[in-house]
This record gives C-alpha cells, sequence and structure tokens, in this order.
C-alpha cells in the first residue's frame, strides 16, 4: 500500500506540478523544472519574473532580476512535498564591476527510495529516483539604457529513475524593466528552451516544458503594499484539460459543470488560467506578509463538489540583521499542501563587520 500510494503521488507531481501544468502532463520530460524552490515565490502564487528586489531566489524564475544588490548573497530553500518527496534549491551570487551578475545553484529534487519487484512479485531490492538541474545565471543592464537587464540561465540536466538515466541542457532568457522612480517593474522570460542530450531510451528524444512568462510589479509610495501579476503560456491560449477518449471529440476543452457554458464563459475561464496574483504587505520594516491566488491550480485541482482554498497560498517573511527568513504555504488539494522553507544569507554583512 505504501509503494502503490508513492506511486501516486509522483503521478501527481508529473501530471499536476506546483506550476499548475496538467492538461499537457506526460507530454514533457524534466517537469521538476516547473517547480517553485522559494518560500516567497509560492506565498505569492508560485512565480514572480518581474520584481526588482534584491531577492537572490528570484533569478530562477528570471535570470534578468539577477542585479548587483544581490552580491554574495547565498539562499537555502527546502521544500516539504507529498509523501517522502523533497526538493529544494541552493545559489550563491557574485557581481564583478563593468562585467555583470553572475550566480550558480543546484535544484533538485528527491522522489525517495522504493521497493523493487519482478514481474512475479517478488523483493529484489531497492531503487532510488531523483533528479539535478544545476542553474549558471547571468545578467547585466543593457549598455544603451540602465532600466533594462538581459539574463540567461544555463541549466545541464540530470534525471535519474532506477535504471533509467537521462542528460539535458535547457535555457532561461529574461529580460527586466526597472523604473525606480515610480516604483514599478516588468520582466519577460522564455523559460526551459533546450533538449535532451541522452534520452532514457535511445531514439526516443522527449520535449522540455517551454513556455513564455510575463508579469508586472508595482509597489505603493505611501502605503505598504507590492502587487505583483504573472502571466504564463504567452505562447498558447488553450489551457483547460481536453478529454481525448470522448466518442465524439471535438478538440475542445472540456469544463466539468452542470451546466453548459458559453462561448464568452469558455474564453474567461481560459484567460484566466493564464494569470496569477499576489500582494506582498510590509506592515513593519522586518516583517512581510504574502498572499497569492492561482486561478489555473484551483480550476484543475479542486473538488467539483467543494474546492476549499485550492489555488491559494500564503506566507511571510522576517528580516533578522543578515538573515532573512520566509515560509510559505500552498494548497494544491483538499488533500495536502506544500511547506516552503527559505533562508537568505548577505555575506557582506559578516565581512564588513569584520573589517
Amino acid at each position: 500500500m505504501k509503494l502503490r500510494k508513492k506511486y501516486l503521488y509522483i503521478s501527481i507531481l508529473l501530471l499536476f506540478p506546483i506550476l499548475s501544468y496538467s492538461q499537457v502532463g506526460g507530454k514533457y520530460t524534466y517537469e521538476f523544472l516547473n517547480l517553485t524552490n522559494s518560500a516567497r515565490s509560492a506565498s505569492l502564487g508560485g512565480i514572480i519574473v518581474s520584481s526588482p528586489d534584491n531577492d537572490p531566489n528570484l533569478p530562477f524564475h528570471n535570470p534578468s532580476i539577477l542585479n548587483p544588490q544581490m552580491d554574495n548573497n547565498i539562499v537555502l530553500n527546502y521544500v516539504s512535498y507529498f509523501s517522502d518527496i523533497n526538493f529544494g534549491y541552493f545559489s550563491y551570487a557574485k557581481n564583478f564591476k563593468n562585467i555583470g551578475n553572475f550566480a550558480a545553484g543546484i535544484h533538485y529534487i528527491n522522489y525517495g527510495n522504493f521497493t523493487s519487484a519482478d514481474p512475479t512479485g517478488t523483493i529484489t531490492g531497492e531503487f532510488s529516483a531523483s533528479e539535478y538541474a544545476f542553474n549558471l545565471i547571468y545578467s547585466r543592464s543593457l549598455p544603451f539604457d540602465s532600466l533594462f537587464n538581459i539574463g540567461i540561465n544555463l541549466k545541464p540536466i540530470i534525471s535519474n529513475f532506477e535504471r533509467y538515466s537521462s542528460f539535458g541542457l535547457a535555457a532561461d532568457i529574461g529580460i527586466n524593466f526597472t523604473n525606480k522612480k515610480k516604483l514599478f517593474s516588468a520582466g519577460l522570460v522564455f523559460k526551459n528552451i533546450g533538449f535532451q542530450l541522452k534520452p532514457y531510451y535511445t531514439g526516443s528524444s522527449e520535449p522540455l516544458p517551454f513556455e513564455i512568462q510575463a508579469g508586472i510589479y508595482q509597489k505603493l509610495k505611501h502605503a505598504p503594499f507590492r502587487f505583483m501579476m504573472t502571466i504564463r503560456h504567452l505562447e498558447r491560449f488553450k489551457l483547460a484539460p481536453v478529454t481525448e477518449n470522448k466518442e465524439n471529440y471535438t478538440g475542445e476543452p472540456e469544463y466539468d459543470s452542470d451546466k453548459p457554458k458559453s462561448d464568452f464563459e469558455k474564453f474567461g475561464d481560459n484567460l484566466m488560467r493564464h494569470f496569477i496574483f499576489g500582494i506582498e504587505i510590509n506592515p513593519f520594516k522586518p516583517v512581510f506578509l504574502r498572499l497569492g491566488y492561482n486561478y489555473q491550480r484551483r480550476q484543475e485541482l479542486k473538488l467539483s463538489s467543494y474546492g476549499g482554498m485550492v489555488g491559494f497560498s500564503w506566507g511571510f517573511g522576517i528580516q533578522l540583521s543578515k538573515f532573512q527568513l520566509s515560509y510559505g504555504h500552498a494548497t494544491y488539494h483538499l488533500a495536502g499542501a506544500s511547506n516552503h522553507f527559505s533562508l537568505a544569507v548577505n555575506l557582506n554583512e559578516f565581512f564588513n563587520k569584520v573589517q
């Protein structure tokens, strides 16, 4: 029963990842690349591609966000997922004057240990499953306009499932615009451009989960609020699940509702599936409160009879001297939620104190 339950959770992970990409589950490999690591991102809906803050976790979503203020910063992230599954992210950033900003990190997921058996059911031992992506990030401002930043994240990938292994290479390319006077920022990123160098099966290469994302960030001048909006999958419009085994299949999305939806309602539903909303409140200087809403996640993972808090997320952050501690809680289903823990350390604060 325990083994069956673990396989069920892995199936959910592959088909319904943290970024609610379930409608294309099974079509792409290395889906773990879409998992949100940082507590801040998780609590604000799952993705942040436009914030100009000096949060070293943000270049994971958009490499152009990496800036000189992140120099000599380290971030550690751990996520307690379903069953024995856990994943996380580690990164270190460094700025080189007149050259640009660099960061290096590791994104990993561990699915745990499994019992191995032959076709007759005889136990033959144990095996493990895990995946890793190395993040090599570079960014700099455009020479003709300091309001724009460009960046690239090169991601070599290693994936191991029992005796099956695969190697791949992916890249994120982003651009960010920041107007500090108006407290506004906007970002655009092309995610997971790449291919498998070595597939799990010879001659059977699979595509990577490519997508285009954009977002805006607005901070209020005289109030402690920051608003964020992210738009996903700009490369295609229809995100609603499709039923392919219907007798008279037309290729149109199927909507779970007793009452048929009008074309306008279907259009509105598909449009909203692209949007993620987040709000960050800073009531006191060291404290941040965060709320997020992911419409697509709610529509695809809620029960038809009761939605509960599915699709909603929340969290908080605390600035303690040289450390930033954050916690994020995201609800995917009535059966469970994920807990995200982040620690950011500014090493410059230690060095300055020593000097």
